[in-house]
């Protein structure tokens, strides 16, 4: 027969904060432990004082200081110079913009610059701000795969190693490129604990298991030994290249604005980690590969949900979009300020039109993905242009592109003139390859409406977008970042870790058999100057 111990008790300079929303108060006081209190006066909740057998407070639980700079990997942190494990995530045409990277890398956060889709004299205008701007504090650039584009994946990679970018973050990738296999292999040098140093760090999202090997593993030998043979790479760091994996972090997206395969991120995590393991074991590599989480974050409780299951990091982006620094239009912030979780449909990718890939957009306020389709299924069922019927043709000139196909062909041959004319010599005497090049038109365009904000477009507006953005509004909703004009890329990093924080807080004192209630067990957005003193 055993005897139930008596509980400790506690004892303060002050009396405990009783009622749910002093109690709350105190559980967000994330820099000092706190105890959860039971006394003369019912539930309470005390920073401070101490534990004996004393006092005639009893401690119903208890948890430690824990805030947002413990959450994830402290390997991350030091490994990208950043004082919390967030990232936010790239969004092509620069809507992951200059100004948005350089107002994370100041509060001390990993952004990357949605450089996909620009034209190189814009990135080289992004990269010379950078090195003026925030001269040694963290920062990447997207590097995304371009199957049908190849010089535009050149021509970035060579800007990075021109400009020494500190970090890559590769996306939508099929398999591995040697373009990116040299951004990688460039930057290694002997040296460092374990014989050798990558200065150019890659960061690759994925979303299939596949895919994750190959960043997982060293650069393929055959690779390795065309670009030492090209000259591209020295024989020292062909050499080093067996040593390190091509990647140094992995983002898992689920179910993400973009590109994406729409995979819950409670399956797919798990997968992706014990992969991690299992190949880290077998290869013998001496750092271990970090593993974030990225698609649906837009709540605290979703960050920390990724902490939870094992994440090293987590990634916005939708949320991002939405703010005052995004490379968007002020009618773009608003209509994803109003999005609810279920606003968001697929709609063909315009970078692999061509495949069939596709992408995840808004649909609240717009026609571009039911049109996108159309344009997808007559370039799937036809052999060109000039097979479409007369009336379907007639109808799209007239509905989607506002003008005859010809003059579209007109302008996307001037702009594949100055941008890769390879693109017109295989289109020549391919129709259907014309006939994708005109759909693609309407696809790159779509976007540049909306970031351009061109009002007599709207309803051709490409925004990519996912869930996380509804979540977002609806947890924000009766606070001042409701309104696009209050939401600071920093700001909302800074809500979404110190919540998540919160919430591990929660989690450790539900752990010890305490029942919260929902007034309590919610993270408050504080008022702006709150936040804006915390992070100054």
């Amino acid at each position: 027969m055993t005897t139930e111990q008596p509980r400790p008790r506690w004892s303060g300079p002050v009396a405990p904060a009783v009622g749910d929303s002093a109690i709350q108060d105190v559980l967000t006081r994330l820099d000092e432990p706190v105890y959860v209190l039971r006394g003369p006066h019912g539930l309470g909740a005390a920073t401070g004082g101490t534990a004996g057998p004393g006092g005639e407070h009893e401690i119903v639980a208890a948890a430690p200081a824990l805030g947002p700079e413990r959450l994830g990997s402290a390997a991350f942190l030091r490994a990208h110079g950043v004082r919390q494990a967030y990232m936010s995530g790239a969004m092509a045409g620069g809507i992951a913009s200059a100004d948005l990277v350089i107002a994370m890398a100041r509060a001390g956060y990993l952004a990357s610059y949605g450089a996909a889709g620009l034209l190189p004299e814009t990135v080289e205008r992004a990269l010379q701000r950078f090195a003026a701007e925030i001269p040694g504090l963290p920062y990447a650039c997207n590097l995304i795969h371009s199957p049908s584009e190849e010089r535009l994946e050149r021509t970035a990679v060579e800007l990075y190693l021109k400009h020494r970018v500190p970090c890559v973050e590769a996306s939508a990738f099929l398999g591995l490129t040697p373009h990116l296999v040299r951004y990688r292999l460039a930057g290694l040098r002997a040296g460092g604990p374990h014989g050798v140093v990558a200065e150019n760090k890659v960061i690759a999202k994925i979303s299939r298991t596949e895919i994750a090997e190959l960043f997982m593993r060293p650069a393929p030998e055959a690779m390795v030994s065309a670009l030492l043979a090209d000259g591209a790479i020295t024989a020292e760091q062909a050499r080093l290249a067996a040593r390190v994996p091509l990647a140094d972090d992995i983002t898992v997206e689920a179910d993400s604005g973009g590109h994406t395969d729409r995979r819950p991120l409670p399956a797919q995590l798990p997968v992706i980690l014990r992969q991690r393991d299992a190949l880290m074991k077998e290869l013998g590599h001496p750092v271990r590969i970090r593993v974030g989480a990225a698609g649906g974050i837009g709540t605290p409780d979703a960050a920390w949900a990724a902490f939870a299951m094992g994440a090293d990091y987590v990634v916005t982006g939708s949320v991002n979009q939405s703010c005052v620094e995004a490379g968007t239009s002020d009618r773009v912030k608003e209509m994803l300020a109003r999005a609810e979780l279920a606003d968001c449909e697929m709609a063909p990718a315009a970078d692999m039109f061509e495949m069939g890939v596709e992408l995840q957009v808004l649909k609240r306020g717009t026609l571009f993905p039911m049109r996108a389709k159309l344009l997808y299924e007559l370039y799937r069922d036809h052999d060109g242009l000039d097979a479409i019927p007369a009336p379907v043709r007639a109808r799209i000139e007239q509905q989607i592109f506002r003008r005859p196909l010809a003059d579209v062909w007109a302008d996307t041959a001037a702009y594949f003139e100055r941008r890769d004319p390879a693109q017109l010599a295989r289109a020549a005497e391919n129709p259907k390859r014309r006939a994708a090049l005109v759909f693609r038109w309407y696809l790159g365009m779509a976007s540049r409406w909306a970031t351009t904000g061109d009002e007599d477009r709207a309803v051709d507006y490409q925004i990519w977008c996912g869930p996380a953005m509804g979540a977002f509004n609806d947890w924000v909703r009766g606070t001042y970042l409701a309104a696009p004009r209050n939401r600071r890329v920093a700001d909302v990093a800074h809500h979404l870790m110190t919540g998540a924080a919160f919430h591990q807080r929660l989690s450790l004192l539900r752990a010890a058999g305490l029942a919260l209630s929902p007034a309590i067990a919610a993270y408050p957005v504080p008022h702006p100057d709150a936040a804006e003193q915390v992070l100054s």
